[in-house]
């Protein structure tokens, strides 16, 4: 009688662990469908190329984010170096190949951008206006323009960036950002991260989108970032 009833208690046990499992499997389903973008959109993933050797490893991350894009996204993949925008992948509607068309940074000195948002306007010249979609560029770099020298108190408000306004609000595109350091100022200097972080905040706050950034030291994954990312993208969807 004992082995029976301890046979039905364990057996019992099992069921209500798997039941539990399965509840939480479905809820984390739930959580991703959730967490995805919803509605087709156009943006362009500019990426510095300068940017700190860890960045490579986000390389993974940032490919899922645009191959769950919902069918129907245009993307466009150009990286920022040396003070010119290098388009990897012109707007499609394939994301597998824009995907893969991302590639590791060089995380160089030598691929300086001097100044990101040139790069930006550049970008946002290669939206087409008939689309319909919501417009968006996700710039993921430092922020810092040095491209008239390092000056803490010119931060947010250097002529390039009002410009990189300007064109972004009049082509009803919304700019997001991911802050990472560059090999050079802002992996070195407290205040040239906070300079940069200060211009991507600007920038992004006045064209309707979002700065993500934690902190001015060390580096944090993109995972987070991603997963508030696709919350904005369906809040103003």
């Amino acid at each position: 009688m004992f082995r029976k009833i301890s046979a039905f208690f364990i057996a019992t046990v099992f069921v209500a662990m798997n039941l539990g499992a399965s509840s939480v499997a479905n809820a984390s389903t739930d959580a991703t469908k959730d967490a995805s973008a919803r509605t087709p959109m156009n943006i362009a993933i500019l990426i510095q190329d300068d940017l700190i050797s860890r960045v490579g490893n986000e390389i993974g991350v940032t490919k899922e984010f645009i191959r769950a894009l919902p069918q129907g996204s245009r993307v466009m993949v150009g990286y920022i170096t040396s003070g010119t925008l290098q388009v990897r992948q012109s707007f499609t509607t394939d994301l597998n190949r824009a995907a893969n068309s991302l590639r590791i940074p060089i995380a160089s000195t030598s691929a300086s951008a001097y100044n990101p948002y040139v790069e930006v306007i550049e970008a946002m010249k290669k939206f087409d206006s008939s689309w319909q979609e919501p417009n968006a560029v996700l710039l993921i770099s430092d922020g810092l323009d040095t491209s008239h020298g390092f000056d803490s108190t010119a931060a947010g408000n250097t002529v390039d960036i009002d410009r990189t306004i300007k064109e972004a609000n009049r082509r009803n595109v919304s700019i997001y950002s991911f802050y990472a350091p560059s090999v050079g100022l802002t992996s070195r200097s407290n205040v040239a991260a906070s300079y940069g972080q200060s211009s991507l905040n600007r920038v992004t706050r006045e064209t309707g989108g979002k700065a993500f950034f934690q902190g001015t030291t060390g580096f944090v994954t993109f995972d987070s970032y991603f997963s508030r990312l696709r919350q904005e993208l369906n809040r103003v969807s």
